[in-house]
């Protein structure tokens, strides 16, 4: 007689996580073909090891729980703190994802040293890379505190041992996609690898307390590898974004309990490590030069933090059937909108134009205040007249041509005022609730032409 395994054979889609009893060459939920890998699941009444993790707490009622602002730890790089919400809350689970090479790793190190100056005990879990390869990028960051620890292992079970052993504040662990279990019978990366070990570390941050940082890997289409549900476990998920071929390097808020989203955190990519810009509006517009037809400034609100960006745009002469567009940092069908309604609305004749689109600086930008600066850049090129040196403009542009209000107007006027600009084009619903400002004119629209008429007369 037989003796029955602890295991049973299941086929999981390594996209999705759609699980099916035998092989199919397409799967049935996400419709990618070719990604239904074979894994072992273990059978039910299989102990788990996150299900040993701290103690139980009995139900109780909710009007007794004492509540009260828990106390965040400051990071020590001000970038981070402001994505994270002020701070980092202990007992949370915190996903960093980006593209290779982008600088994870480097930013993370960086801020483990910053905590571990403070007097945190911090732990660096590497399934990457040796102690001695840490240690060398470590040199490179500076002079390594004495009260951080790394290890490198990619068993969940030991990573658990030595994390209870030393009770650290913080543990990093670099990265999800090289845990393993060794009760779940697939690779390293595999949707169920990656689904319990990061419930198995969301279970230690709750239940022992400290702050756990997840490094996860970015598929090609641009979004965090492995099971949509690893996003919705995690308490924050921060995105490092940015162009190889540029330095600056921007860490935004996709998801966040304890704090505002989508704001942003702006650094720049040095020999020496990552520096924090204070002031990345001013960084932005260091190269630009005024009196250049097609260029245009625009305040766009990255969360709660203003920032002024130069638009660019080309116009030239097709010699095509089709006349080419191509954008760079904005978004593709808004800007396609954006030129329907520039000919349509104000009279362009851009049919028989190749049109280029670009934010310059590498960042990108999908909010719809940036629509005037959008129409204004390429009216400005196909003009070749220049936009006016000291005028700013943002406005969300209807398809009736009409300059809807967008949110916060007065962050955006303030931002502009500081960094000297003169006027600002803005719609004139927010014009009426902007404050009088004695160093910048405000100057309200209700409709595109009339906004046009207004910059080249």
């Amino acid at each position: 007689m037989s003796r029955q395994t602890d295991t049973k054979i299941q086929y999981v889609c390594q996209t999705c996580g759609h699980v099916s009893p035998k092989w199919l060459g397409r799967c049935p939920d996400c419709g990618a073909w070719n990604q239904m890998l074979e894994e072992n699941k273990p059978r039910a009444g299989k102990c788990r090891a996150r299900t040993m993790l701290g103690n139980a707490e009995s139900a109780q009622r909710l009007a007794e729980v004492q509540s009260g602002q828990t106390p965040r730890i400051p990071s020590g790089l001000v970038e981070l703190d402001r994505v994270l919400g002020s701070g980092i809350v202990p007992g949370s689970l915190i996903l960093v994802g980006g593209d290779p090479g982008i600088g994870k790793s480097t930013l993370l190190m960086q801020a483990a040293f910053e905590l571990a100056k403070s007097g945190r005990r911090v732990l660096y879990i590497s399934g990457e890379e040796s102690s001695v390869q840490i240690k060398m990028r470590a040199d490179r960051l500076g002079t390594p505190p004495g009260d951080m620890y790394i290890y490198c292992e990619t068993r969940m079970e030991s990573i658990l041992t030595t994390a209870q052993k030393l009770s650290p504040e913080i543990i990093i662990v670099d990265s999800i996609q090289t845990l393993t279990q060794e009760e779940i019978g697939s690779v390293p990366g595999s949707v169920s690898q990656v689904r319990e070990c990061g419930g198995t570390l969301m279970t230690l941050a709750k239940n022992n307390g400290p702050a756990v940082f997840i490094v996860g890997h970015v598929t090609k289409e641009g979004v965090l590898a492995g099971p949509r549900i690893l996003e919705h476990m995690v308490d924050t998920v921060l995105y490092f974004e940015g162009d190889n071929q540029h330095e600056y390097r921007i860490l935004r808020t996709v998801k966040n309990r304890f704090g505002p989203t989508n704001e942003v955190g702006v650094f720049e990519m040095s020999s020496g490590g990552l520096n924090q810009i204070g002031d990345p509006s001013r960084l932005f517009l260091n190269e630009r030069r005024a009196q250049t037809p097609g260029s245009a400034i625009a305040v766009s609100m990255e969360g709660s933090r203003p920032l002024l960006i130069e638009i660019q745009a080309l116009t030239a002469t097709s010699y095509f059937g089709m006349p080419q567009r191509r954008v760079s940092g904005l978004d593709y069908n808004r800007s396609g909108l954006m030129l329907a309604v520039l000919e349509k609305r104000a009279g362009f004749n851009l049919g028989a134009q190749d049109v280029f689109l670009s934010v310059a600086g590498g960042l990108a930008v999908t909010e719809p205040a940036v629509d005037l600066a959008i129409v204004a850049a390429v009216a400005s090129s196909l003009k070749d007249r220049p936009l006016p040196s000291d005028l700013v403009i943002f406005g969300e542009v209807g398809l009736g041509s009409e300059i809807r209000a967008v949110s916060q107007p007065e962050r955006r006027v303030q931002e502009a005022a500081q960094l000297g600009f003169k006027r600002c084009l803005l719609p004139e619903r927010n014009r009426e609730k902007v404050k009088p400002n004695s160093s910048i004119e405000c100057l309200g629209m209700n409709l595109l032409t009339d906004a046009l008429a207004m910059i080249f007369t």
